[in-house]
């Protein structure tokens, strides 16, 4: 399988753009460039029902977040508070960094 590739990191802020949470925002947990899924903090939340077992004593619903479609979210520009793309820009020492498309800012 090809992997999707994304600008999206693990710690980033981003928008939800379409869907059931649309906007909303926060931080990413983790992203997934094989499915091109991300798994975003306390947003699209769903309940699981779980037997207990040695890693979880007390069995029952437990709520928890479910991935989104990588397309379905938009980085969430720090300077100017709105949705962005992001491109790349290569600094004079070499090395690359991402650019808010929207304020012409680095990010971090």
């Amino acid at each position: 399988m090809a992997r999707i590739k994304t600008k999206i990191r693990k710690g980033d802020t981003v928008v939800v753009v379409t869907g059931r949470e649309r906007g909303k925002s926060g931080k990413v947990l983790s992203v997934d460039t094989i499915n091109g899924k991300v798994l975003v903090e306390k947003l699209n939340m769903i309940k699981r029902h779980t037997k207990p077992n040695q890693k979880l004593r007390q069995g029952g619903i437990l709520e928890r977040e479910a991935p989104l479609a990588i397309s379905n979210v938009m980085f969430l520009c720090p300077v100017a508070k709105k949705p962005t793309r992001l491109g790349v820009k290569r600094q004079e020492d070499g090395r690359r960094a991402r650019l808010s498309k929207k304020s012409k800012e680095i990010v971090e």
